[in-house]
């Protein structure tokens, strides 16, 4: 088991977070997703690596920003 921790920008509540973690959580090799809204953190376990670019691209999808990995 792998896991990744990346911040998020943007997020201001909660239906935020439920985005993010509904999002990330629909790609490939995702097993979970924990997003703290305050700092951003996003922190994501996988059965392998997981490329960060499809990582970004979830959570653009959600309308919000990665904007590094921690």
């Amino acid at each position: 088991m792998s896991t990744s921790t990346y911040v998020v920008e943007g997020m201001t509540c909660g239906h935020c977070v439920s985005s993010v973690k509904e999002e990330v959580g629909q790609v490939e090799g995702v097993t979970s997703v924990e997003v703290e809204l305050d700092g951003g953190l996003l922190t994501v376990g996988s059965d392998g690596p997981v490329e960060q670019a499809k990582i970004s691209a979830a959570v653009e999808e959600a309308g919000y920003t990665l904007v590094s990995r921690s």
